[in-house]
């Protein structure tokens, strides 16, 4: 029987979120977004950025999945986490993966990738047609995602169209094609960024 180096690195375990893990999920989010150039203005005192409130709006709302609610933990340390929740394109639906968040201390280490490959399974065994989400195509390309033009889906806000992807599953139909329309809370995010702002 092989014994473990003592300072091998625990594995990381990705699974469902459970109702005890939002708190450690907000944490993560907030961690994983702060100071990026890209995330989101802090709407609540916490000073946490968008994306850890959006979180919270997803969960909140009919759009939410629990099946495809996931985090990554390291032994009882939850590191990282994604969501993908109800959306539509055109009259059909589809799904939209983000906010997708691994904790600075870990990332780097292939837990994003853990958790997007595992969130893209998920919504195959589920049937869902397509997944959208608004990313870096240099890391998104690698899980099959491509420009939503490509596959006859317009992003719902033109200033992202640059990062605006699809990827579809197995379900998936050429005639699944039209304007993105996300679920309602961000939506309430963008408009609670700019009351925020205001």
């Amino acid at each position: 029987m092989t014994t473990p180096a003592p300072n091998a690195p625990q594995p990381v375990l990705v699974r469902r979120e459970l109702p005890p893990d939002a708190a450690a999920v907000r944490a993560v989010t907030a961690a994983a977004f702060a100071g990026a150039p890209y995330s989101a203005p802090p709407i609540e005192p916490d000073g946490a950025p968008g994306e850890a409130t959006l979180v919270g709006l997803l969960r909140a709302d009919a759009a939410w999945i629990p099946e495809l609610a996931l985090v990554a933990s390291v032994g009882d340390e939850v590191v990282g986490h994604v969501v993908c929740t109800r959306a539509g394109v055109g009259e059909a639906a589809a799904l939209v993966l983000g906010p997708l968040s691994v904790h600075p201390d870990h990332q780097g280490r292939g837990v994003g990738s853990a958790l997007v490959h595992t969130v893209l399974g998920a919504a195959d065994a589920l049937g869902e047609p397509l997944v959208v989400l608004v990313g870096d195509p240099r890391y998104y390309s690698r899980f099959g995602f491509v420009p939503g033009v490509s596959l006859g889906v317009e992003s719902d806000d033109p200033a992202y169209a640059a990062f605006f992807q699809v990827r579809p599953l197995t379900a998936y139909e050429p005639s699944l094609r039209g304007r993105f329309a996300p679920p309602p809370p961000f939506d309430a995010l963008a408009t609670m960024t700019a009351d925020a702002g205001a």
